[in-house]
């Protein structure tokens, strides 16, 4: 367990994906409770999803990670949408 407050290590983790040039996400929550960290939210690729458990594990090896975050798709909507 860390001697860092769980609040402070959850800012510190959450502004590393912010300014991480693998991810720069904002949009993740990072959630810590003893040694364990939650990511939840959503990212573009499975690509995205994986540097954001690579960027935590750089910054607290020590750390296990849930991961939670959802790949959604983010294409071009496919057909025309009609309004009534």
């Amino acid at each position: 367990m860390t001697a860092e407050p769980e609040q402070y290590l959850s800012a510190r983790l959450r502004r590393a994906l912010a300014e991480d040039p693998r991810t720069t996400e904002q949009g993740v929550r990072v959630t810590v409770r003893g040694d364990h960290v939650m990511l939840s939210g959503t990212v573009a690729s499975a690509d995205r999803r994986e540097a954001l458990e690579a960027v935590i594990h750089d910054v607290a090896p020590d750390l296990t990670v849930f991961d939670d975050v959802k790949v959604v798709s983010v294409d071009a909507p496919a057909g025309r949408e009609e309004l009534r």
